[in-house]
This record gives C-alpha cells, structure tokens and sequence, in this order.
C-alpha cells in the first residue's frame, strides 16, 4: 500500500491509499474555498454524565446532490470535488462539516472555559461541580472528523467490492486509528459506515467517517462499566467470555472463520444486528495480526451480502438493505478490559417496514425487538451465498 498525503484548497488534509506503490498523486485542488471554520462545543449532560457535541454549523452540509455533483466521485473537467485526482483507490480527507475540529472557534469566552475545566475534571469523566456552573459543563469540540470514501465508483456499495479493495479499507482504518490515537485530546477513535437514506446518508457515494472523540462514548462508558464489573465477580474478561459462551451454544453464530466469529447478540437491540469479533481479544485495530486481517475483508464482505438478501422477495434480486457498520475500539487511555469488535445492524425489521426508535427507545433508551435473536441468526445463515 502507497500512503500519499496532500492538502485541499482550504487547507484540509487528504490522504490517498493505493494499491499501486508506484502511483504518484500531484493533482491539485484548484477551488477557491475559504477556509473551513466550525464553531462546536461539548457540553455534559449533568443528568447522565454524556458529553454532548452541539455543531449548529452542520445544517449547511451538503444534503442529496445529483450523482453528477457528487462531492466523493474523482474530479473531471468543468467539475471540482473534494478529490482532485481523476480516479482513486481509497481516499480519506478531513470533513468539510466536521463536529470536531483541531481548529474549532467557540463562542465560549476563556473565563468560562477555565470554569468548565475547573469543576468538569478530566472529560470522558463525569466529574462536576455544584450550582449552576457544575450543571453546564462544557469543553471546545475539539478533535477530528473526517470522510472515508471506499472506492472511486458512484454507484456501488461496500458489498460490492473486491476482497482486495476491502483488505485496503481495512488498512487505511487502521492507519486513521494510529494517527489520530497519536493526537493531543484525543480519547477515542470510532470508524463507521452509514449506508442507506433510511438512516439519514446525505451522501450516495459509499464512504464512511472516522471520528477521534475528545471524550469516551457514552456507550463505551457503559462497556468499561460492566467489563470491571464481571472481572470482579468472575475474575474473567467479559468479551472473552461473551465469545465463548455463543461458541459454545451456537444457535445465534452465523459465521466463522479461523480468526472471526459473527453472531447476533442474546440481548439484541436491532431486529437484525451481527457482531464480528477477532477471536483473539486485541484492544484496536493497530493489534490484528497479518492473519487476522487476511481473513477479515472475506467474511465481512459475505455478512454485507447476506444483509442484502434479507428482504428479498422470492425470484427478486438482491436490494440494498440500510445499516450501520460501526467498528468499537478500546480508548486509548483507559478500558483495558475492552475487546475490539465490529456491530452491523439494520433499521429494517421486515419487507418494507422500519424500526422507528419510538418512546421507549428514544425516550428512555429502553429497546424493544420485534425479531428474536435466535430468529435473526437462523436467517441470516439462510441467506448465505
């Protein structure tokens, strides 16, 4: 793999990832673009202990243009996008819109910002003060957002690429991962794919986002929790553990491999919902080793396909199903008990009907399946190519 690393008109970083190492990459981004400017914040939910990331400047993004404008496809004669070069393997670049920002601006006066470090300690904590100032924590959004555009080609999906092409994903993830962990601030780095207008893409062309967090999620919060927790009681690692016990009563496993398994979670929360773990517990992907990362592109390749035949009528082709694909890593200073491990899942519960996140859900983030797990994986394993 050649790694080329360019800047944008706007002084935005972008980085080629070529399978050819003799490629050389010197085209030049020729718009006149002003630089970038966000104005992000992260506030903490005194209630939770959450950290918020408030990014009002997001509602100018790009939504839902042509295919002929699209920002991700290579440039062309009479038309600019966010890649100069005419074509290109895998490229990611800084987000034009990005929530977090090494050079975020905040309407945040430096006095208050001393306040909220004061009482707010170290973020990802859920520290705090008392009075009025305790309950309005807040920090600059800093940190970095950028857009992982997994091939040239407009209209295809990640299920349609080549084992080769998605082993050269699964590098540049990887590379994203070492970098930004290597940034000042950052506490956590989240790789993820949104595929599909049902979940909110703005943007057609297959892509993903990296985002390097300057806090600890609040789902990982809840993870390191409960991995402290089963350490004590058992004196074993949760995600170790986790494993095992779906090895060992196979009815939910829907593949696996040498160095992978996949299975739909016993307490699933999405109707359809696979988890892929290395079978070997490594805390990021910085920690796969050469077989492990051999073996990932052709199974995560064939759960991606069998999504796409889950609501198939019969004698019908393959449609595109809407997921998520979201890649959880340990962060980088705490969480040692963590085991990195891959969550797909669909909003789709049946043909032509979706899982709203309704009351119980989005109100008190109480979830409740209409598709039992051990349903889910037996037709998962159905539609197996």
């Amino acid at each position: 793999m050649k790694k080329t690393t360019t800047k944008l008109a706007d002084g935005r970083e972008l980085i080629y990832y070529d399978a050819d190492e003799s490629l050389v990459r010197d085209a030049a981004d020729q718009r006149p673009l002003e630089a970038a400017a966000s104005h992000s914040e992260i506030r903490r939910d005194a209630a939770t202990g959450d950290w918020v990331t408030i990014a009002a400047h997001r509602q100018a993004r790009t939504y839902h243009p042509p295919a002929d404008e699209c920002p991700l496809c290579p440039s062309r004669e009479g038309r600019m996008s966010e890649v100069p070069a005419a074509d290109y393997d895998v490229v990611v670049f800084e987000n034009r819109f990005p929530s977090l920002s090494a050079e975020t601006e905040t309407d945040t006066d430096a006095a208050a910002v001393a306040v909220a470090e004061a009482i707010g300690g170290a973020i990802g904590e859920a520290g705090g003060g008392e009075g009025a100032a305790g309950l309005h924590a807040h920090e600059p959004g800093t940190g970095r957002c950028e857009v992982v555009c997994f091939t040239a080609e407009h209209a295809v999906s990640f299920a349609d690429l080549s084992e080769a092409k998605a082993a050269l994903v699964l590098a540049a993830w990887t590379d994203r991962t070492a970098e930004l962990s290597r940034l000042g601030g950052v506490q956590q780095v989240f790789l993820f794919e949104n595929r599909g207008a049902e979940i909110g893409v703005t943007l057609a062309h297959p892509h993903g986002q990296v985002y390097a967090f300057p806090f600890v999620t609040p789902r990982t919060v809840k993870m390191i929790a409960a991995a402290d927790l089963h350490r004590e009681r058992t004196g074993g690692n949760l995600f170790e553990d986790l494993l095992a016990a779906e090895l060992a009563t196979p009815d939910r496993v829907v593949l696996t491999g040498e160095h992978w398994t996949a299975f739909v979670p016993y307490a699933a929360r999405w109707p359809y919902e696979v988890h892929l773990y290395p079978n070997r517990r490594v805390a990021d992907l910085t920690g796969l080793n050469e077989a492990e990362r051999a073996e990932f592109p052709g199974l995560y390749l064939e759960l991606l396909r069998r999504f796409d035949r889950l609501f198939v009528e019969p004698g019908q082709p393959a449609a595109p199903t809407p997921y998520i694909s979201a890649w959880h890593q340990a962060p980088i200073h705490r969480g040692e008990e963590l085991a990195l491990h891959l969550e797909l899942f669909t909003i789709r519960r049946t043909v032509g009907k979706l899982k709203f996140l309704a009351g119980v859900e989005s109100g008190m983030d109480a979830f409740v399946n209409d598709v039992s797990p051990e349903a889910a994986a037996q037709r998962l394993r159905e539609v197996a190519s």
